[in-house]
């Protein structure tokens, strides 16, 4: 029994993307792929140790509007295995890249990570009338494009986050917004 419990969370971590390694060791971000062709892509998450990719998507519900219970649809891309689209496994939904939403207004919801609740996400419409998800990137209102998690080592239940990333555009003047912080 205690080697099954064993090999399950070498799975789990391997599934999470947690592993021991030098900064040196990791991919630069621009190196990672971009999502292409994903139907109603909101953002994406990327993290080390590897190109897996974790995209945020509009759900809509068989009425053809936005599900209110679950507004966001969570997937992986994972690129090392042909680029196959994957539903998140229980752990993954629950305490890593998961997300809750709360409907705010109409055709309003805020949005937050399972793992990092302090970041207000806001999926709304936009002047176009079609739903993107908006945080603050450097103090301006930008819609969310990517979000990249710099890990080095630590365990399944606690990575150890050099950094996040949050890339987006300022809708208003188009201009691109980058900001790191550590989490804390």
């Amino acid at each position: 029994m205690k080697k099954y419990l064993i090999a399950i969370l070498l799975l789990l971590w391997g599934a999470v993307g947690v592993e021991a390694g030098t900064e040196n060791d990791l991919l630069p971000i621009e190196k990672f792929p971009v999502p292409k062709k994903i139907d109603n892509l909101l953002f994406y998450i990327q993290r080390d140790p590897n190109t897996n990719t974790i995209c945020y998507a509009l759900n809509y519900n068989s009425d053809n509007k936005v599900d209110e219970k679950e507004p966001v649809r969570v997937f992986w891309i994972r690129y090392p295995e042909g680029g196959q689209l994957k539903d998140l496994n229980y752990i993954q939904r629950k305490f890593a890249y998961g997300i809750t939403s709360k409907k705010v207004a109409p055709d309003q919801y805020d949005v937050r990570s399972v793992a990092y609740s302090k970041l207000p996400l806001i999926l709304k419409k936009d002047k176009t009338n079609q739903f993107q998800v908006y945080t603050s990137i450097n103090q301006i209102e930008c819609v969310v494009e990517r979000i990249f998690i710099r890990i080095d080592g630590g365990t399944l239940w606690s990575p150890n986050v050099l950094f996040i990333e949050l890339k987006g555009t300022d809708p208003l003047t188009g201009q691109k917004q980058v900001q790191r912080f550590k989490p804390s």
